[in-house]
């Protein structure tokens, strides 16, 4: 079984299929001319259309505003304080057990 090799394409590539995507030519036509999938293309101009200029960052990383970094921080500390709390719940359980004293709410 031959292995394809993945290919990578910059961020000046990317913008011009957009563009080109948006003067009106179909992603069938675009994927034809410049041999790359037409389900790239359309998910290439989604992307632009969401995220703007800060789209195609590049090795998988988002380019967030401050807003959106604080909006993760506090998302990642809030899990973590959830499973800190579901831990110390079944603790609790388990050690209440043997004394009857916990009554699980």
């Amino acid at each position: 079984m031959k292995k394809r090799e993945r290919r990578s394409f910059d961020k000046d590539f990317k913008l011009m299929v957009v563009e080109l995507h948006k003067s009106g030519k179909s992603s069938n036509e675009i994927s034809r001319e410049l041999g790359i999938p037409s389900d790239m293309v359309r998910r290439w101009s989604r992307e632009f259309a969401f995220s703007g200029d800060t789209s195609f960052a590049g090795s998988g990383k988002q380019i967030m505003t401050a807003e959106q970094k604080e909006i993760a921080q506090l998302k990642k500390a809030l899990k973590e304080a959830e499973i800190e709390r579901d831990i110390l719940k079944k603790a609790v359980s388990i050690f209440s057990k043997s004394d009857h004293k916990y009554s699980g709410s």
